[in-house]
C-alpha cells in the first residue's frame, strides 16, 4: 500500500519517534524525521504536596527513575498517556481529567484545591493555564521544571523540504515544535517559504493550542483530532493528505 505521502513529524528521538516512522510505515506513508524537541533532565523531582500533578510521560520517566514517593498525594495527570505511564511505573493515578487540558484538570480540581497545596511537575514550557488556575482556585501552587526542552541541533531539514514543495504533510505534536520549527527555517532563511509550502500541504496539530499556535504564525492548520492522540492525529493527516479512494 503505497500512498507516495511524505509526512514530517518532530517528536523527540527517542521511542516516541520510532514509534511514530513505524506507525507511519503502516499507514504507507514516507517519515521525515526531523526531531524538534531534546529533553534535558534537570535532576529535580517533584516536591509534596496534597496533590501532584505530572503532565507528560516524559515528566512521569524521570520521577519514577529518581525514586519519587508520592507519600499519599492525590496524583492527577493530564492525559491518558501520562496516567497510563504512572501506572506502568506503578503509581495509582486518582485524577484524570474528561478534557486532556491544563484546562481540563482546572475544572475537575478547582472545586477542591482551595487552600490545598498542589505541585505542578513539569518541563520548563509548561502553560501558565494550569497553575494560573489553579492558584485562581484558592490553591497553593509550586511549580518544579523536571526538564527542559530545547531544539536539537542541526534539525530543519522539513522547513528546507517545505519550503522547496517536497513536503506532503506536518505532524505538530505541541506549540513548541511549531515555534522550533518556524525558528529552524528562520536560521536557513526559509522562513516565509516553509510556511507557504505547509500551506500547501497538510497540516495537523494535536489539540487546540497547538492549531492556535500554528495559526497565529500564519500556518493553515488542516486536521485536529477530536482526541488529542498521536496516533489518532497522524491517521488522519494521511488520509486527508491521500484519501484510500484515490489509491
Amino acid at each position: 500500500m503505497s500512498r507516495d505521502v511524505r509526512v514530517a513529524v518532530f517528536r523527540p528521538d527517542d521511542e516516541r519517534l520510532a514509534e511514530a516512522e513505524a506507525l507511519l510505515d503502516s499507514l504507507g506513508a514516507e517519515t521525515v524525521a526531523d526531531p524538534m524537541l531534546e529533553v534535558r533532565p534537570t535532576g529535580e523531582t517533584p516536591r509534596d504536596g496534597a496533590y501532584v500533578v505530572l503532565t507528560s510521560k516524559t515528566g512521569v520517566e524521570l520521577a519514577a527513575e529518581a525514586g519519587w514517593d508520592p507519600d499519599g498525594a492525590t496524583v492527577c495527570a493530564i492525559g491518558e498517556s501520562t496516567a497510563e505511564a504512572l501506572r506502568d511505573a506503578g503509581y495509582d493515578v486518582d485524577i484524570v481529567p474528561k478534557e486532556f487540558s491544563s484546562a481540563g484538570l482546572v475544572e475537575a480540581l478547582a472545586s477542591e484545591v482551595e487552600g490545598e497545596r498542589v505541585e505542578v511537575a513539569r518541563s520548563d514550557h509548561g502553560s501558565d493555564v494550569l497553575t494560573d488556575g489553579l492558584a485562581d482556585a484558592g490553591a497553593d501552587v509550586n511549580e518544579t521544571t523536571l526538564y527542559q526542552l530545547v531544539r536539537p541541533e542541526g534539525s530543519g531539514e522539513s522547513a528546507a523540504l517545505a519550503a522547496a514543495g517536497d513536503l506532503d504533510a506536518a505532524v505538530f505534536t505541541s506549540s513548541l515544535t511549531v515555534g522550533h520549527f518556524l525558528e529552524a527555517a528562520e536560521e536557513r532563511g526559509v522562513r516565509e517559504a516553509a510556511i507557504a509550502g505547509l500551506n500547501d500541504a497538510v497540516v495537523g496539530a494535536i489539540g487546540d493550542p497547538t492549531c492556535e499556535t500554528a495559526e497565529s504564525e500564519g500556518v493553515e492548520v488542516d486536521v485536529v483530532p477530536e482526541v488529542a492522540d498521536f496516533e489518532t492525529l497522524a491517521c488522519e493527516v494521511v488520509e486527508t493528505a491521500a484519501p484510500t479512494y484515490h489509491e
